[in-house]
């Protein structure tokens, strides 16, 4: 049986909650549904390098994190996905007050699928683009 999109976001919520990592930086789900997941981030001088932007680790958790939540928005029951690589482009100095992440889905697959993140770095009401990830997940049967 399929998992209702109210099961799934429970599911995926606690994805968000339950993995250390991603709850030690401060990464929640903001949205998702078919093929797609949002994430947000509150930023916090824990958060920043040496010169006071953004680290490119937590760009990059938190690009990776949210396209594994969007490619198991589109698998089927008893599947999970693992990372297999992912290409970041840092586009900009990451500054502001928040980070949010879009993750889309660009291809579905029996065992690989293939997401695009997108994070954009939120200062003074105004967002820019500040990176883009294209990963390679791996579909694994966990049952």
């Amino acid at each position: 049986m399929a998992a209702t999109q109210e099961q799934l976001t429970q599911w995926l919520a606690r994805g968000f909650r339950d993995a250390p990592f991603v709850v030690d930086l401060g990464i929640t789900l903001a949205a998702l549904g078919p093929g797609w997941c949002e994430a947000t981030l509150a930023l916090q001088p824990r958060h920043l390098q040496q010169h006071g932007v953004v680290h490119a680790g937590v760009l990059s958790a938190m690009a990776d994190h949210c396209a594994g939540a969007a490619a198991t928005t589109t698998l089927g029951e008893g599947e999970a996905v693992m990372t297999v690589e992912f290409k970041i482009n840092l586009l900009r100095a990451a500054r502001g007050e928040a980070l949010r992440c879009r993750a889309q889905v660009l291809k579905p697959g029996k065992s690989f699928a293939v997401v695009e993140s997108e994070v954009f770095a939120s200062a003074d009401g105004k967002e820019a683009l500040a990176a883009k990830l294209t990963a390679t997940l791996a579909v694994i049967r966990t049952q």
